[in-house]
């Protein structure tokens, strides 16, 4: 429910020529508020619309990752489409793009030319490892940051491999970053100030969640190595199997909970050695407190685990799959997943609005749309460009043929 009836970033253009995830993401969530989101995508289309899994010809990532977006179609390195975009990015609050560095100065769409059309312009600049240093014109997508950033040396077991992640983490955490970035950037722009450049990599956000390792490198020497479910700060923490079968995910962090787990799994000895009182301690004796709590859960199926902990006021909780996600009362509730209707497949199910606002919350109004379903209306309607002059761009291939 929305108590104004208003989204919070109604008024605010953005126009977004990024493909695939980091970029398009952080469209994606300003388009949720509100923003009027247009999507320019080379005429043959965005790779998103062919990447990954398809319905009926449907690409499902496009339908989520395109929502609330208008989709425009220019060739930015041809002359006429440059010039177009210019046209439009006079008109806009927020331009979001990650080709590689140069490329657009070379199609005289640098920042040097665009702040000079429109001084009020922020540019979010999305790329594997920013405008700047040696690795700055290399290509660069998630898997390379979640690479270099330390995230995969400390992903796994300690006997196996780096371990990737089988989604567009490093994507993913720069796009929530650039979205925070860009309204930063207004506010500021709005207080007095003007249009700026953000200078967004892919590697420094999920380097910086990683944790203190740099100043633990820097003072301490230590360099942390994969420890697989187990965390390097605190004990006891990990997953653990139930009698039915179910991974259960835990964490004891907090001091007063780590004591009440091992009094519920009948080992209140151990919470009682000297070295318990601290992370450090009980660190040190991570199996003598893991294989008592392994061997409990064991014991039990994990509905009679998961209300244990809860009457106790632990941490514990089942692993799920996508499928039991649905199923789950708490996913339920808060609505987690919605359903947005879509012109081929109907009622299509995807991951709500977040975060959460109480008084201007957003909204899903559409998913992705097709290719090219808006140049009439923003090309034409809004910039001015003839009945002619969109059919010989067209004939050109500086513009898709609207479907």
């Amino acid at each position: 429910m929305n108590p104004t009836g208003e989204l919070p970033l109604k008024g605010i253009r953005v126009v977004d020529s990024a493909s695939l995830f980091a970029g398009p993401v952080i469209a994606t969530m300003l388009g949720d508020y509100g923003a009027d989101v247009i999507k320019v995508e080379h005429p043959e289309g965005d790779n998103l619309r062919k990447l990954g899994w398809e319905k009926d010809g449907v690409s499902l990532w496009w339908a989520v990752i395109g929502r609330n977006k208008r989709s425009v179609t220019l060739k930015l390195s041809d002359p006429d489409g440059a010039e177009a975009m210019k046209k439009l990015l006079a008109t806009a609050d927020i331009y979001v793009e990650n080709f590689r560095t140069g490329t657009l100065e070379r199609w005289g769409l640098g920042w040097d030319v665009l702040k000079e059309i429109n001084p009020n312009l922020v540019m979010v600049r999305t790329t594997g490892f920013g405008q700047t240093g040696p690795y700055a014109t290399r290509p660069g997508f998630g898997t390379l940051a979640e690479s270099m950033s330390g995230y995969a040396h400390i992903n796994g077991f300690p006997d196996g491999p780096p371990t990737l992640p089988p989604f567009a983490l490093g994507d993913g955490v720069a796009a929530m970053t650039g979205a925070f970035a860009a309204m930063m950037a207004l506010w500021w722009r709005d207080r007095g100030g003007t249009g700026q450049v953000i200078d967004l990599s892919i590697y420094e956000p999920l380097f910086w969640i990683l944790g203190p390792q740099a100043s633990v490198y820097d003072q301490l020497g230590i360099v942390q190595n994969r420890t697989g479910n187990r965390a390097p700060f605190t004990s006891p923490r990990n997953a653990y199997l139930s009698k039915d079968g179910v991974w259960l995910g835990m964490s004891a962090s907090a001091q007063s909970i780590a004591e009440r787990v091992m009094k519920l799994v009948g080992r209140a000895d151990l919470a009682e050695q000297p070295w318990f009182s601290d992370h450090a301690g009980r660190l040190e004796h991570q199996d003598e407190l893991d294989e008592p709590i392994a061997a409990w859960i064991a014991e039990r199926d994990a509905d009679e685990v998961l209300l244990a902990f809860e009457e106790v006021h632990a941490a514990i909780a089942p692993v799920l799959s996508i499928k039991e996600i649905f199923e789950d009362p708490q996913f339920q509730a808060r609505e987690t997943i919605t359903t947005v209707e879509h012109p081929v497949l109907g009622p299509l199910k995807m991951q709500n609005v977040i975060p959460r606002l109480t008084m201007t919350p957003g909204e899903i109004r559409w998913c992705g749309p097709d290719l090219g379903s808006s140049n009439r209306d923003v090309l034409g309607g809004e910039l001015g460009y003839s009945d002619a002059e969109l059919a010989d761009l067209a004939a050109r291939g500086v513009i898709a043929q609207a479907p």
